[in-house]
């Protein structure tokens, strides 16, 4: 599977994940967070067509471009349910305060822990990690995991905001993350990529 980062929504620098099957030339968006005709312009530039619209959450940062790249595109849009009412409210996924209301389109279909998402011949399994919030989810690939804001480089999702949970995420980490091979490289929602492995020997904020 083919993946390429995108980092949009400047005041978050948010990372948005396009991937894709080189082969059958069909993929998924990740997290778009603004600059849909851009998003779409790069997935043309690299010659596949887009399937998903997946959110790891749903919060603002990470689903600004959900209804112009769904109606350009007629991709299907995912989200796990626990995060569902965060799409239409601009309140619950807090772009209401930073002054860029979000309302999403409502989702084609909600994730479930263990599900497996084909794209063409690839395979993505979604593991539900709450606790940055509560429809939180991770998406594993063959050797690497696109994390949304659950673990980041020597780091980890805020658990300040209404919804979210520490106990919960520190949970998600250890039980369903730090389980993976060390080697799995993980591409997270703000920043650089790192390595499970890495993380779990360097991550302050994760006692393993």
């Amino acid at each position: 599977m083919q993946i390429k980062k995108l980092i949009l929504l400047e005041t978050f620098e948010t990372n948005t994940y396009l991937i894709w099957d080189k082969i059958e030339k069909v993929g998924a968006v990740i997290d778009p967070a603004n600059k849909a005709e851009e998003i779409l312009q790069e997935s043309q530039r690299l010659e596949f067509k887009i399937k998903y619209i997946i959110n790891t959450h749903g919060h603002g940062d990470h689903i600004g471009a959900n209804g112009r790249l769904k109606n350009l595109t007629g991709a299907e849009l995912c989200i796990h349910k626990s995060d569902n009412d965060k799409l239409i409210n601009p309140e619950l996924n807090f772009s209401i305060f930073f002054d860029f209301n979000v309302i999403s389109p409502k989702a084609d279909k909600f994730l479930e822990d263990n599900e497996i998402i084909s794209i063409g011949s690839e395979q993505l399994k979604v593991l539900h990690t709450p606790g940055h919030s509560p429809g939180s989810i991770c998406l594993l690939g063959n050797g690497f995991l696109i994390s949304g804001d659950t673990l980041f480089f020597e780091g980890v999702g805020r658990t300040d905001l209404p919804g979210s949970d520490e106990s919960k995420l520190r949970k998600s980490i250890k039980e369903k993350l730090f389980v993976l091979p060390d080697i799995t490289k993980v591409f997270p929602g703000h920043g650089g990529v790192t390595t499970i492995g890495y993380e779990k020997s360097h991550n302050p904020f994760i006692i393993y």
